[in-house]
């Protein structure tokens, strides 16, 4: 397989446990053991689009037993002879090999998939992705003195976690936040709709910084109405300690 692959460094590698289960976009190649009705190909598409039950593969890193994934969508591209190019959005832990093998399992002549290749994953497209060759010439560069090659393929990890749902804090509250304790309502300046409890809430200065991820104690409509109590367990720390303005003031 080829395609998009995120790669966190350094701090951002925090924000992994939220990017585990993003969804992803695939386009592959399925070879058919016999030609069939184009129509009736098509037809059958539809039939995996939605809630489906798989069970791993042999060759798997999971227990194979059948689990619940959900299909987005399963789209013929192109048609020629018994091979078939397909796009297919999908939950995060769907094996596309086994979609296609169970795909022909349905049509009753067999299908295998030859190529595979990963065009989205998350907030990441292709469109962002860079070659390993392009990567190490970036990084050479950037030894050498010269770091534009690589902070056009560098991403902030703001962008990496859009998905999440978002909580403004007042200044005030950083330093605090920086040393792991958890939000309060009383440092909380604005609040994102339709958090609820126990989901990731990312914690973002009022300048849009990232300070940490959290898990939500309150859903949004408690952190309004509510004046006080625990709103956040501070989970994961991105700011440093002395890297916000307002806590550099306080520790002079």
């Amino acid at each position: 397989m080829t395609g998009v692959l995120p790669v966190a460094l350094e701090n951002a590698t925090k924000a992994m446990p939220v990017l585990m289960g993003l969804e992803k976009e695939y386009v592959g190649v399925m070879h058919l053991h016999k030609q069939i009705d184009e129509n009736l190909l098509r037809q059958t598409c539809l039939d995996f689009v939605g809630k489906i039950v798989q069970v791993p593969p042999v060759k798997s890193a999971v227990a194979r037993r059948p689990r619940e994934r959900e299909i987005k969508f399963f789209d013929i591209l192109e048609i020629e002879g018994k091979d078939v190019l397909f796009k297919v959005g999908c939950e995060a832990g769907t094996y596309v090999r086994k979609l296609v093998h169970d795909f022909g399992k349905k049509l009753g002549i067999g299908a295998h998939m030859t190529e595979l290749r990963r065009t989205r994953a998350g907030n990441f497209t292709e469109d962002q992705a860079h070659s390993l060759v392009e990567i190490k010439d970036a990084y050479e560069f950037w030894k050498e003195g010269e770091e534009k090659f690589l902070r056009k393929i560098l991403i902030p990890v703001e962008h990496a976690i859009l998905h999440v749902k978002k909580v403004f804090v007042k200044d005030s509250a950083i330093d605090s936040i920086c040393h792991g304790s958890p939000v309060f309502v009383s440092g909380i300046s604005r609040i994102q709709e339709g958090i609820v409890k126990g989901e990731n809430v990312a914690i973002y200065s009022l300048k849009e910084e990232l300070v940490a991820l959290g898990i939500a104690k309150m859903t949004s409509e408690e952190m309004y109405e509510k004046k006080k109590g625990l709103a956040i367990r501070t989970d994961r720390v991105f700011m440093e300690v002395g890297t916000y303005p307002s806590v550099k003031k306080q520790h002079q």
